[in-house]
């Protein structure tokens, strides 16, 4: 394995670290292939299982799918943005729910602790965002490992996206996905990021 030091258990290939981290890139085009219904479900159902604290699931994830649905995120967008969702057969909303604790006792069974996080707005608050977020980058991984292109942004209104496609469920917008199918590969070398030494620390 290049460059990958072996755990106990083992590591994936490298055509599997490929595929989710060193040749992966961000598009800048997706491609007219359209992406089923189904393969929606198949990553929902692998994000899903990603870690969260307490096991509290606070995302939550609108697929725009329909032209439809895509047009009313537009003047939401920035205008950098608007040509990639265009052309995205798929662009996620990543949001997570204010209220996820109302479904912690489905999914925790630590006594009173649905009622913990309801009497703290901003314990739920932080909670909810900070986890929210990770189940977003599991998304991300997700449709990496089942053959999509993926393309985060923030560039865009959050109040208009949640007046507009969010106001029946209360869920707060986090930031947008664009999946698909690359049209091309990037044609720039991919940017630098810090290495080891400049962005870790062992204590």
């Amino acid at each position: 394995m290049s460059g990958v030091v072996a755990p106990e258990g083992g590591v994936l290939s490298d055509e599997g670290l490929d595929r989710l981290f060193r040749q992966a890139r961000t598009p800048r085009r997706f491609g007219p292939r359209p992406v089923p219904p189904e393969i929606l479900t198949s990553v929902y159902d692998l994000a899903k299982l990603g870690p969260t604290s307490g096991n509290c699931c606070p995302g939550r994830v609108v697929f725009l799918t329909s032209e439809g649905a895509k047009a009313r995120l537009v003047p939401a967008l920035s205008p950098a943005n608007v040509a990639l969702c265009a052309s995205a057969p798929v662009v996620a909303v990543v949001c997570h729910d204010p209220l996820f604790f109302e479904m912690l006792p489905r999914l925790n069974d630590e006594a009173g602790l649905r009622d913990w996080f309801a009497a703290d707005v901003g314990l739920s608050d932080e909670t909810a965002l900070r986890n929210g977020t990770l189940q977003g980058a599991y998304l991300i991984l997700a449709a990496r490992a089942l053959g999509l292109d993926a393309a985060p942004m923030s560039g865009f209104d959050s109040f208009l996206v949640e007046d507009g496609l969010l106001a029946s469920t209360g869920w707060r917008a986090n930031f947008l996905i664009a999946l698909g199918y690359a049209e091309d590969a990037p044609a720039a070398p991919r940017a630098p990021r810090p290495d080891f030494a400049e962005a870790c620390r062992v204590l």
